[in-house]
Parts: C-alpha cells; structure tokens; sequence
C-alpha cells in the first residue's frame, strides 16, 4: 500500500498529494543496522590528525652524547632515544593508522530507508513541488524558510507532539512567564534537491542550522543530524526511481 502525503510549494501553500513507496518510505526500524551505517560512515570520514615522530625520525641525535666508559654516567647512544627529552616517542600515534570501515551495500541502503521512513512517521518531512530562487541573495532564501517553518513545519510538529495534560489551572500571567522560560528551538533543516543549483547553495550557506545538498550526496548521518528533512518533489522521484526495483 502506497503512502500518501501533501506536497506544498514555496509559499507553502497546498500544492496537492504525492504517493510514496513503501519500500523506500515505509521501512521498519531497526536501531542496530542504523547505528552500524552511522559509526561506518564516520569512521571512514575520520582523518588522522595526531603523528609523533619514531627516534629515526627525529632531527639531530648522530653523535654518541658522551664516551662508552669512564664517565660514571649511563651509556647513551644517542640524544633522540626516547628516553631522552626531545627525543622520539614509543607507541605514539600515527597518521598511517587506518579506521576505514566497511558495510553491505544493501544494509546501507536499508538503513537509509529506515531514517526516511522514521521522517514519515514522525511529520519531519516536507516535500515541495519545487525549489528555487532567481538571484544569490541569502535574504530571499531565509524568507521563503521562514514561510516553510511558521505555515507547514511548526503546525505538523504540533500535530505530532503528544497532547500535554496539566493538574492545576495557570493563570494568564504564569502562562505567559513560561511561555518565556521556554527555550526556543533551534533551526535544523536538511534539504536535498535533484541536482545542483549554484544560487540555491550560495543563498543557502550561511544560514545556521541549513543545509543544502543534491541527491548524489544524502547520506544517514546528514539525515540523522538534523531535525526536519525537505525534499524537493524531483528529488523524492529520483530517489523511488533508483531504489525501488
């Protein structure tokens, strides 16, 4: 059974239903496979920073410090030994160390599946029949968010938000005191188009908690970081066409 849900335009009005596939939006959870796709997608985006120097790689340390025998001191061959200061160091990390991971190509996709169909079932995603701006101006791309978020996202998330039962009755002035106290949500966007749109990336950049990727870069652990997911109608066709056989 196809899945239905309501297709808005950047005005965020109405602009119809689309039918979802359930093979691709309909998947049941399942926490382990996810966690899987996420810790193997980080580990292979891990770069080695932290690189110490071996005693062979440490500059100086070719003359012997002082004679074999007949000094009273311990013998030393060499100032870099790493007992010395300065010397090279034992058992340090390396930038040679290797965290590549690796995971079924299959059990990544599904494990995708599962966070858009998570997105489904909890109203985190929009789908607009199409996204674009005319001009690189960051001002009219905040707007049509804005629009986005105060029309179509803040009444879905209100919609899906359990209804909150309270044993006293506030007064107007207490209500309004909590309402301040209440910590205001952050914006957390991912949206992912067909294909690049140079306007649509240079207008979006700058926006805290936004981010704009194209279709050949979605990835679990994007999907998984922010909170709301709008996707283009296009792209939600491409995405059906490419998975779903």
């Amino acid at each position: 059974m196809a899945l239905k849900i309501k297709v808005y335009n950047q005005e965020a009005l109405d602009a119809g239903e689309m039918q979802l596939s359930p093979k691709v939006f309909g998947v049941k959870a399942n926490s382990a496979l996810v966690h899987q796709a996420v810790v193997t997608q980080m580990a292979n985006e891990r770069k080695v920073i932290a690189h110490t120097k071996t005693r062979n790689e440490v500059r100086g340390g070719g003359k012997k410090p002082w004679a074999q025998k007949g000094t009273g001191r311990a013998r030393h061959g060499s100032s870099r030994s790493p007992i010395w200061k300065g010397g090279g160091v034992t058992f340090g990390p390396r930038n040679d160390r290797n965290f590549k991971m690796r995971i079924n190509k299959k059990m990544k996709q599904s494990a995708m599946f599962m966070v858009l169909s998570d997105k489904v079932a909890s109203n985190h995603l929009i789908i607009l029949d199409k996204l674009a701006v005319s001009e690189f101006k960051t001002k009219v791309f905040n707007k049509i968010l804005t629009g986005l978020e105060k029309k179509v996202i803040s009444p879905l998330n209100e919609a899906a938000a359990p209804a909150k039962k309270t044993a006293m009755n506030l007064t107007s002035q207490t209500k309004a005191k909590a309402k301040e106290k209440q910590p205001v949500s952050k914006r957390s966007l991912l949206i992912i188009v067909d294909k690049s749109d140079e306007k649509l990336s240079y207008s979006a950049k700058n926006l805290p908690g936004v981010e704009l990727i194209n279709l050949n870069n979605i990835n679990i652990v994007d999907l998984l970081k922010y909170r709301e997911l709008i996707l283009t109608k296009k792209a939600v066709e491409k995405i059906t066409e490419r998975y779903d056989r």
